[in-house]
């Protein structure tokens, strides 16, 4: 995927969860603070390759770890956005104070990535160091700007069609399902 495909997907991510209401740091969050974080956790994956937007702003860190993990690595991985969580929570200097929201909308950017990744057809290492990747080739092996941007417009849309209590909408459905299979049987 594109840095532009995943910045799309990123913010439509954010505002799915925000309608959801997954997270009360984020469906009370700031749009000032979800919007950023949400683009900034979709470029730090991407910081190991040199070429990356952000690979570029911070070859110092990037050159390294691409030599170390190569593309689509060790970043792209749970095991990443684990590490990155526990850094965060117990190296940050008490100082800083980082709103919950943006630290938040960091981590579903970040994920939007890794699924916008996975929709390739080279996959991403998901449970890095083992070497499986996992991949819903729906975009193809190249970089598809008009099949990022439909994902992301579709991701988009559906959020504001989603129910604001969707956990009510859901279980209707989950009745509505379990009621068609017990008529079948």
């Amino acid at each position: 995927m594109t840095a532009e495909g995943h910045l799309l997907f990123s913010v439509a991510s954010v505002v799915m969860v925000h309608q959801l209401q997954i997270s009360p740091d984020i469906s009370q969050g700031d749009w000032l603070h979800l919007i950023p974080g949400a683009l900034a956790g979709a470029l730090l994956p991407d910081i190991d390759h040199p070429k990356s937007m952000l690979g570029q702003w911070v070859r110092f860190i990037s050159v390294p770890i691409s030599r170390l993990c190569g593309h689509r690595g060790f970043t792209h991985s749970l095991l990443a956005i684990l590490t990155g969580v526990i850094l965060f929570r117990t190296q940050l200097p008490v100082s800083w104070s980082v709103p919950a929201d943006f630290y938040q909308a960091v981590i579903v950017g970040y994920l939007s990535h890794l699924a916008g990744d996975m929709l390739t057809t080279a996959g991403i290492p998901l449970l890095w160091p083992v070497r499986w990747r996992f991949c819903i080739p729906l975009l193809g092996s190249k970089a598809n700007k008009r099949a990022e941007r439909s994902v992301a417009l579709v991701v988009l849309v559906a959020s504001f069609y989603l129910p604001a209590h969707w956990e009510v909408w859901w279980d209707h459905v989950r009745e509505l399902i379990l009621a068609q299979i017990s008529a079948r049987l």
